[in-house]
C-alpha cells in the first residue's frame, strides 16, 4: 500500500494485488526527465508549488507481498493502519539528510506491511482497466519468440542487434535497433525466409528507417531497423457480409447519380419545374418522377461512360496487383450528382513487399480510367464537329467549360471560337462522360492521404513528403484553387474517408527508380493543369464560354 500526500494532504491508497501488476503499473507511472524537472516542487495532482512533494523521490514506489511493515527506526509506522506503504519525508527531516543517500529512502518501510482492503473498489477497477486495455487491444509479441528471434534470427554475418524499442500504431510490436552487416536487400531477404524456418508463418518483418538516426549509414542511405508484428495485427482481416451488403447499396447508389448527371445534361429538352429543380438552389421538393422517364433512355450514355470509367479505374488496380500476389478489398464505390461518382475507395488486405509495388497499383487504377475517359473525350469532340451527328447531341452552358483548364483548352482547340462563344454548346453525350471521367481521376490523383495519388507519393519520396503535399493540397482545395465548386465536398470527403497515409510496406526503406518518380511528378502536373478553373478574365480572352463583364 502507499500513500501520496497532495497540497491539501488529502491520501490516495494505491493498492498492488501481485509483484506482476506492481510491475505493470511502475512501468505505466513512469516520468520522462523534462517532466520531472516541470514538476519539481509542485504538487502531483493539482500542479501546484507544495513544501512537503518538494522533497518526495517519485522513485521510491515498490512492490509488497508480505505483512508487518516497520519504519526504518525499527518502530511501527505512524501510519501502521494496513493502508500505507510509502510516507512522506517532513520538510526538516529532508532538509537535515539532504546530503546523504540514506536520507532518500528513509521514508520507505524496510519491512512490508499487510495488504489492506481499504480503496480495494477504486484499486481493483484501476489495475483491472490496464489489463482489459491489453485484452482488448492488438495481440503482441510473444516475448519467449523475442529471445528466439534475437539468438538464431541476427547475428554477425546479417543484422547486429544493440537495442529494442516498441513497434506498431499502439506498440503492440518489436523494433529492433542495430548495425547492419551486409547488403540491405540481401540481408532482408534472409531474414524473412529465415524468419519463416524460425517460427512458421507468424510474423511479419518489417525493413524501416530507424528512428531518430543521426548518422547515416555507413553503407550509404539512411540506418535502417527491423519492425517485428503479428500477422494477425498487420494483415487486414476478412471482407464481413455487412461490408459486401454496403458496397452493393453504395454501387446500386451510384448507378442512381449517373443516371441523374445523364438527364440533367439534356437540359434544354427537358420540362420547366425539371429544369428549375436542377438549377435553381433553392429548390427542395423533387419533380415528378414520371417526367424524367421518357429522358432516362438517352441518358443511359453518359451512366454507361461513367460507370465503365470507374469500374475501368478499379480493374486497373486488381491488374497491378494480382502480380505481386497482393489482395485489394472489393470496391466502395461514392455517388455524387456532379460528377456521377467520386470514385471509389479500395483498400489493401494484405502488406506490401515494398514502395514500389505501392507505387505501380497506386498509379495503375486512376492512368487506366484516365485513359479511357480521354478516349471517350476525344471521340465525343470528333463527333460533336461533324455536322451529320447533330441529332445526337446535347446542348449546355458554355461555362461549364470553364472548370477545367486543360480540357477547356482542348475543346476550344477543337470546336473552334465560334462553337464555344456562344451561350450554349452542341456537344456529344461522349464528351460529358469523357469530361467526368478524367476530373474523377485527376481528384483521385490528389497527393494527399489514402487517395490514389497519396500512396504513390508516399511510396515515391517518403511520408514526410506526403507531409508537405498534403498540407498544399488541402490549402489549395481551401482555397477553390483546385476543382473549382467541387474542391468543397471533394476536401470533405478526403477528410472523413481517405485523410490517414497508407500503412509502410515489409521494405519501406528501398528507393523507387527515377522513372517511377517522373511518372508521379507527371501525374501531379496533370492534376494541376485538369482541376485549374478559368476565371472569367482569362475565360473571355482564351474564347472559353460566354462571359458577360460588368
Amino acid at each position: 500500500m502507499g500513500t501520496l500526500t497532495s497540497c491539501s494532504f488529502t491520501r490516495l491508497n494505491f493498492r498492488f494485488r501481485s509483484n506482476t501488476l506492481c510491475s505493470d503499473f511502475r512501468e505505466r507511472i513512469q516520468f520522462h526527465d523534462h517532466e520531472l524537472k516541470r514538476l519539481k516542487g509542485s504538487c502531483y495532482l493539482c500542479r501546484e508549488r507544495s513544501k512537503v512533494l518538494k522533497y518526495v523521490n517519485f522513485d521510491r514506489f515498490k512492490c509488497f507481498s508480505s505483512n508487518n511493515g516497520v519504519d526504518n527506526d525499527g518502530e511501527s509506522s505512524s501510519n501502521a493502519s494496513k493502508d500505507s506503504n510509502v510516507n512522506t519525508v517532513p520538510p526538516e527531516e529532508a532538509t537535515e539528510k539532504s546530503g546523504s543517500e540514506k536520507s532518500t529512502s528513509s521514508s520507505v518501510s524496510s519491512k512490508p506491511p499487510s495488504v489492506s482492503t481499504v480503496g480495494t473498489a477504486y484499486n481493483d477497477f484501476q489495475v483491472d482497466s490496464f489489463k482489459l486495455m491489453e485484452l482488448l487491444g492488438p495481440e503482441k509479441v510473444d516475448p519467449s519468440d523475442v529471445k528466439l528471434i534475437k539468438d538464431k534470427l541476427f547475428g554477425y554475418s546479417t543484422f547486429w542487434v544493440t537495442k529494442e524499442e516498441p513497434f506498431g500504431d499502439l506498440d503492440e510490436g518489436i523494433l529492433f535497433l542495430g548495425n547492419l552487416r551486409g547488403n540491405r536487400e540481401d540481408v532482408f531477404c534472409k531474414l524473412q525466409s529465415r524468419l519463416v524456418e524460425i517460427t512458421g508463418n507468424k510474423y511479419n518483418l518489417f525493413m524501416v528507417e530507424e528512428p531518430n538516426s543521426e548518422d547515416p549509414d555507413p553503407r550509404g542511405g539512411p540506418r535502417i531497423s527491423f519492425g517485428l508484428l503479428r500477422k494477425e495485427v498487420s494483415d487486414s482481416g476478412p471482407t464481413t457480409l455487412w461490408q459486401y451488403v454496403i458496397a452493393l447499396l453504395l454501387f446500386l447508389l451510384t448507378i442512381g447519380s449517373s443516371v441523374e448527371l445523364g438527364i440533367a445534361s439534356q437540359i434544354n429538352r427537358l420540362p420547366p419545374e425539371v429544369v428549375k429543380y436542377f438549377t435553381d438552389p433553392n429548390a427542395v421538393e423533387a419533380p415528378d418522377i414520371q417526367l424524367l422517364l421518357p429522358y432516362v433512355d438517352s441518358a443511359l450514355p453518359i451512366a454507361y461512360g461513367i460507370l465503365g470509367v470507374s469500374l475501368f479505374h478499379e480493374v486497373g488496380h486488381f491488374l497491378a496487383a494480382f502480380p505481386k500476389k497482393v489482395r485489394l478489398s472489393i470496391a466502395y464505390f461514392i455517388p455524387n450528382i456532379s460528377l456521377g461518382c467520386f470514385g471509389a475507395i479500395t483498400q489493401f488486405k494484405s502488406i506490401l513487399p515494398d514502395r514500389s509495388t505501392k507505387v505501380d497499383i497506386s498509379l495503375a487504377g486512376p492512368f487506366a480510367g484516365a485513359i479511357l475517359s480521354s478516349s471517350m473525350f476525344a471521340l465525343g469532340l470528333l463527333l460533336s464537329s461533324n455536322p451529320d451527328a447533330t441529332g445526337d447531341l446535347v446542348q449546355v452552358p458554355s461555362m461549364l467549360f470553364q472548370g477545367s483548364l486543360l480540357l477547356g483548352l482542348i475543346s476550344r482547340a477543337t470546336l473552334g471560337y465560334a462553337a464555344m462563344h456562344a451561350a450554349t454548346v452542341s456537344i456529344h453525350p461522349l464528351v460529358i462522360a469523357g469530361w467526368c471521367g478524367l476530373i474523377t481521376s485527376a481528384f483521385n490523383l490528389l497527393p494527399v492521404g489514402c487517395l490514389d495519388g497519396g500512396r504513390a507519393v508516399q511510396g515515391a519520396f517518403g511520408k514526410n513528403a506526403l507531409i508537405g503535399f498534403g498540407l498544399s493540397t488541402y490549402t489549395l482545395l481551401g482555397l477553390g484553387v483546385l476543382g473549382g465548386p467541387l474542391s468543397l465536398p471533394w476536401g470533405l470527403y478526403v477528410l472523413i474517408c481517405q485523410r490517414t497515409p497508407e500503412k509502410q510496406c515489409l521494405n519501406d526503406v528501398t528507393e523507387v527508380g527515377a522513372w517511377r518518380r517522373s511518372l508521379v511528378m507527371v501525374s501531379i502536373v496533370f492534376v494541376v493543369l485538369t482541376l485549374f478553373p478559368v476565371w472569367d478574365n482569362l475565360a473571355e480572352e482564351l474564347g472559353i464560354g460566354l462571359v458577360t463583364l460588368f
